[in-house]
C-alpha cells in the first residue's frame, strides 16, 4: 500500500523563509505542505487545525519563541514531531530546543536533500542533529557525572540503541521483542532520567556518560 506524504507545517517570522520552505516542500511528492505560522502562538493554534506530522520550527521569534512553542505543541499534540530549523547555533538555543521536545536541530544552510531526509527521520521518530548541535552535546559530556538513575541492563541496552538513532520499531526488531515492550522500557527510561522527550534522554545519556 502506498504511504501518504508526510504532512509538514512551517513556523518562521520571516515571510521569505516561509515562502522558500513551502516551495521546497512542494517539490517532493512524499512531503505535503499543510500550513504555516509567523509566530509561536499562531503555530500552536494551527497545529490543532492543520494536523501536521512534522513542524519546521524557527527558534528566535518575538513573543512566544520557538522553544516555548515547541513545548506547547508537544504538550498538546504529542504525536507531532518538531524539527528546529534556525540560523543560530548557540549552546543555550540547542539545549533549550531539545529540552522543550524538539527531535532534531538543523541550521538553515542545510541542503534540500538533507532537510527532506531529516523530515522523514523525524516522522519516524529519529533525531537529526547539525554538527554544531552535536558538538554542544559533546561539550556537555565533559561535565560532571550525575547520580546513577538506576537503569536496568535492558533499559541501558535500549538507551544505547536510542543514542544510535534507532526508532521503537527498529529497537523491537533488533532485540526480538514487541513494540509495546520497547515503549514500556522507553517510558521507564524517560521517567528515571527525568527527561521529557527521547531527544532529551539521548542528550542526558551522552552528558552523564550512561552509555558507551
Amino acid at each position: 500500500m502506498e504511504q501518504r506524504p508526510v504532512r509538514v507545517m512551517i513556523v518562521d517570522d520571516h515571510a521569505v523563509v516561509r515562502s522558500g520552505l513551502s516551495a521546497f516542500l512542494m517539490a517532493y511528492d512524499d512531503l505535503e505542505f499543510v500550513g504555516e505560522a509567523a509566530g509561536g502562538a499562531e503555530a500552536v493554534a494551527k497545529c490543532r487545525t492543520c494536523a501536521p506530522d512534522v513542524v519546521l520550527m524557527d527558534l528566535v521569534m518575538p513573543e512566544i519563541d520557538g522553544a516555548q512553542a515547541t513545548k506547547l505543541i508537544r504538550d498538546e499534540c504529542p504525536h507531532v514531531q518538531v524539527l528546529a530549523l534556525t540560523s543560530y547555533k548557540e549552546d543555550e538555543l540547542v539545549q533549550g530546543a531539545l529540552k522543550a521536545g524538539a527531535i532534531s536541530y538543523l541550521l538553515k544552510n542545510v541542503s534540500a536533500e538533507e532537510l527532506a531526509r531529516a523530515i522523514h527521520a523525524a516522522h519516524a521518530g529519529r533525531s537529526t542533529l547539525a554538527p554544531e548541535a552535536a558538538q554542544v552535546l559533546i561539550k556537555a559530556a565533559t561535565g560532571p557525572v550525575g547520580p546513577d538513575p538506576g537503569l536496568t541492563d535492558r533499559e541501558l541496552e535500549i538507551l544505547r540503541l536510542m543514542v544510535d538513532g534507532s526508532s521503537n520499531p527498529e529497537i523491537a526488531t533488533k532485540l526480538f521483542v514487541s513494540r509495546s515492550t520497547v515503549k514500556f522500557h522507553v517510558s521507564n527510561i524517560l521517567m528515571k532520567l527525568g527527561a521529557s522527550s527521547r531527544t532529551e534522554a539521548v542528550s542526558m545519556a551522552i552528558h552523564e556518560g550512561l552509555v558507551e
